[in-house]
């Protein structure tokens, strides 16, 4: 089993930095702020030793609610068969109300998403309608496709929710009061929200404790791997609540260099019968190639002895210089009909003259 990290947090030193953050956040509000009541989102940063090699994510229940009332909720719902998409939003309204769900403000079925919100412009203004969205599990694969790449940069992409359970108030009120925590392997920070702005210092405190007791256990590396924990808001500066040992790296260290390596047993001896194997069949092939290369150096050596025998069938090669002196010869006497066919032309021009003046003489 691998060794996990127990982290201790300071109670009164968390609550100073809470107190501290909402201090800061008061004095930075403005007029138009309050008038709107809008609460600023207050979270955890959580800095790993090294960066991880695979990617992960963990739900987080809180004891208090991290979400404000005014936050919208959109819920995405499979189609029906034999409904339409009217029949399916009442129907699943209805179903809703029965088991005591309150917190979702509109319910879009799967034929809906496809057809009215297939243009870019209408994707993005969904994705700024609503502040969390959730989805039946029974979906959850097909959503990718239809939503695009925007709702999982802005960290929006729906949750999943079974709703089929019995308990569907509770499981519903859970996933939206809660938070999720991602891991990449693309940084060692990572950040989950704990509440706001407008929750009291100590319901803030004991979602802090909460959150950092789920991330220590459900944290899927091994030793300790937590280095840096920050309280911070969106304007704010993080404040430290918690900083690792120094020892701690020595012993990620270590682990790394003397990784352990899970023994069987009885398999010992075939390894090394094949490692045998393996040996004897590369002294076969250094043996057979050192025969052909010892082959190879004496026919290359015999090469120069045939040098000689070969010389007599370049001696035709030498023979062909004569045919073009010939070739050349034979074009002469074609130059030279030419030649004697000149001095033919002017006596078809005399002949011309002599016509002509015979006809001024008559």
């Amino acid at each position: 089993m691998a060794e996990k990290q127990e982290v201790a947090l300071d109670r009164s030193q968390v609550k100073k930095a809470v107190q501290a953050l909402q201090a800061f956040l008061k004095t930075k509000s403005t007029n138009e702020s309050l008038l709107l009541d809008d609460a600023q989102k207050i979270s955890l940063l959580f800095t790993l030793w090294k960066i991880p090699k695979n990617s992960q994510t963990i739900r987080i229940p809180l004891p208090h609610g991290q979400r404000t009332d005014t936050d919208e909720v959109c819920l995405f719902t499979r189609d029906e068969p034999k409904m339409t998409s009217e029949q399916t939003q009442r129907f699943y309204k209805k179903l809703l109300e029965e088991r005591g769900v309150k917190n979702i403000t509109e319910i879009i079925p799967y034929k809906v998403l496809k057809t009215e919100y297939k243009p870019y412009e209408a994707k993005r203004r969904l994705l700024g309608n609503f502040d969390m969205f959730l989805s039946d599990d029974r979906i959850r694969r097909l959503l990718p496709s239809q939503l695009g790449k925007h709702f999982y940069l802005r960290k929006k992409e729906p949750l999943s929710v079974n709703l089929q359970s019995k308990n569907l108030a509770r499981d519903i009120q859970s996933v939206i009061q809660g938070t999720s925590l991602k891991i990449t392997n693309r940084g060692c920070c990572c950040m989950a929200r704990v509440g706001h702005s407008g929750m009291a210092a100590d319901e803030l405190t004991e979602n802090i404790e909460a959150a950092v007791q789920t991330v220590v256990t459900k944290l899927r590396l091994k030793g300790p791997m937590l280095k840096l924990i920050h309280l911070k808001s969106q304007t704010s500066v993080a404040l430290p609540i918690y900083t690792s040992d120094l020892s701690n790296l020595s012993v990620i260290e270590k682990r790394e260099k003397n990784p352990q390596t899970p023994k069987k047993k009885g398999a010992a001896p075939e390894i090394q019968a094949k490692n045998n194997k393996k040996n004897t069949k590369q002294t076969d092939t250094t043996t057979e190639g050192e025969e052909k290369k010892a082959k190879v150096e004496e026919e290359d050596e015999e090469i120069p002895q045939l040098v000689p025998i070969a010389t007599p069938s370049k001696k035709p090669k030498l023979e062909k210089s004569p045919k073009k002196k010939q070739l050349g010869k034979v074009s002469k006497p074609a130059a030279a009909k030419k030649r004697g066919k000149a001095p033919n032309k002017p006596t078809k021009k005399a002949g011309k003259t002599e016509s002509r003046i015979k006809r001024k003489v008559k």
